[in-house]
């Protein structure tokens, strides 16, 4: 039986840039996050704080439409590029998990 690897053993080497645009994304929700909590504090009228997590949920699709695209655009095409036709399962998978 093929050992699995863990998913923490690979790496991906981002550019500064496209580090910079994903961080300032999750920092953006962590943002709308934390006015959510203010909401609930402060008794805040269901309806209104439904909208702000349907924003957050729109962001973090956003995030990882990015966030995909990315590595479709390189370590999917570099592995498929090294023989690697394995990734394509990978891919397949991850995908049905973050289609739910």
């Amino acid at each position: 039986m093929e050992e699995k690897k863990c998913c923490c053993e690979r790496k991906k080497k981002r550019s500064e840039e496209e580090l910079k645009s994903l961080m300032n994304r999750l920092k953006r929700i962590e943002g709308q996050v934390r006015g959510v909590e203010k909401m609930l504090e402060n008794d805040a009228y269901c309806p209104d704080i439904l909208i702000q997590v349907s924003a957050i949920n729109s962001a973090l699709n956003s995030f990882n439409k990015v966030l995909l695209a990315s590595h479709m655009k390189s370590c999917v095409v570099n592995d498929i590029r090294e023989g690697k036709d394995e990734v394509v399962d990978e891919l397949v998978t991850t995908l049905q998990k973050i289609m739910k």
